[in-house]
């Protein structure tokens, strides 16, 4: 494999600084779950479960507010919204440590709803700085740098909070959403290609003149990959339990990262890969039978190498598809779309997954996770075969913007 293709993106302008700064913008947002959790149950003395439901407003309200702050940044640029998000994200994160847990319930959605986008922000950045035939190459990459990120992040939060404080590891977060919401604001990468910047901002289309059933089902596929990844990662801790290793599930998700950025190097630098919807499939269907192959740790570990190799691949995939789909002037409101469809596929993954594996056996859970994702694929085959309305064609939009 030529890692060529990465060394020619990477000498493009803009890109290597823009990847740096994005990865590190994304690095509180992964800290954030593993560390309000540890501060509601060691801090606030509550249980698990009171801790996942501020985590679920947070991801309700990341969900619900992604599509508008992809608005604001497609009408007005990314300033306006990095300064907006950055200064409610760092004060609500500098907050939270000294609030008692039925505040924090309630102040955890409107802050999601304002939490910075710094995913759709990177993915815009790199489709302004990189060329179509490269695209492919950069998105993969930026779903690597995204999963170093998920290996650096927890990790940091939990050292933080189990040998100083949750409070310290809480004040280091906000204080992260505040220096580099103010970095981005200053950097300011572009979010339109120089083409596109250079044209006057016309009407904006209405939703159903772009939100064609290609694109939907695009995020139907994003929906339900992330439904697989989350059902997967409970059905994973609960193997583990089952079989008394619990001790090995850091062993066993390392070994999952891994075999994800072995799939994205290699998606992003072939000539070409599989489509979104075929990468998708595999994702769900080698998933399935990982049950029967659950202890030990090991042999758990390689049996989830396969269906990880389409990982990274399958999101990187979606948002070429995104990219590709979504014109350009609403483009941020499309890649918030995709944020929500990834948050709304965590939220479901987890419960369902769980609810299975609570009335059988832990390796019905990997099942549970793969068919799960099997009917989203379904789905979205189903509604990509579905004819276009005359608003979705191309005569459709020209008359949506001149009517």
């Amino acid at each position: 494999m030529s890692l060529q293709p990465y060394l020619r993106v990477l000498r493009l302008p803009g890109v290597p600084a823009s990847m740096v700064l994005m990865f590190f913008a994304r690095l509180p947002m992964t800290a954030m779950g593993i560390t309000l959790t540890l501060h509601v149950v060691s801090e606030l003395g509550r249980g698990y479960g009171a801790a996942g439901l501020v985590g679920t407003a947070t991801t309700l309200g990341s969900a619900a507010g992604a599509p508008l702050i992809g608005r604001i940044i497609d009408r007005h640029g990314l300033r306006p919204a990095v300064a907006a998000c950055g200064l409610a994200s760092a004060t609500y994160w500098l907050s939270t440590p000294h609030l008692p847990y039925e505040v924090l319930v309630l102040v955890a959605l409107p802050a999601g709803m304002l939490a910075v986008p710094a995913g759709s922000i990177a993915r815009q950045v790199l489709t302004a700085l990189v060329p179509p035939p490269q695209r492919r190459t950069a998105y993969s990459m930026d779903i690597i740098s995204l999963e170093t990120s998920f290996m650096i992040g927890p990790a940091v939060g939990i050292l933080v909070s189990t040998q100083l404080s949750s409070t310290v590891a809480l004040t280091g977060i906000g204080i992260a959403f505040g220096g580099l919401a103010t970095a981005l604001y200053l950097v300011n990468p572009p979010v339109r290609t120089t083409a596109e910047a250079s044209t006057p901002r016309g009407m904006r289309p209405p939703i159903r003149a772009w939100l064609t059933a290609p694109l939907a089902a695009t995020l139907l596929v994003a929906t339900g990959a992330l439904f697989v990844l989350m059902g997967t990662e409970i059905a994973v801790l609960a193997a583990l339990r089952d079989a008394g290793q619990v001790e090995w599930t850091g062993a066993v998700v390392a070994a999952m990262c891994v075999a994800s950025l072995a799939g994205g190097l290699v998606h992003g630098a072939v000539r070409r890969s599989l489509s979104q919807l075929t990468l998708m499939v595999l994702l769900a269907a080698l998933v399935v039978p990982v049950g029967l192959l659950d202890r030990p740790w090991w042999l758990l570990a390689l049996a989830l190498v396969p269906m990880n190799l389409a990982c990274a691949p399958t999101l990187a995939a979606t948002t070429e598809s995104v990219s590709r789909l979504a014109p350009p002037g609403v483009r941020g409101e499309a890649m918030g779309l995709q944020d929500s469809a990834t948050r709304v596929g965590l939220a479901l993954g987890g419960p369902v997954v769980g609810f299975v594996m609570d009335h059988s056996a832990p390796g019905w859970g990997f099942a549970a996770a793969g068919l799960g994702g099997l009917v989203f694929a379904g789905a979205a085959l189903l509604l990509r075969r579905k004819p276009a309305s005359p608003a979705a064609t191309p005569e459709g939009v020209v008359s949506a913007h001149t009517s």
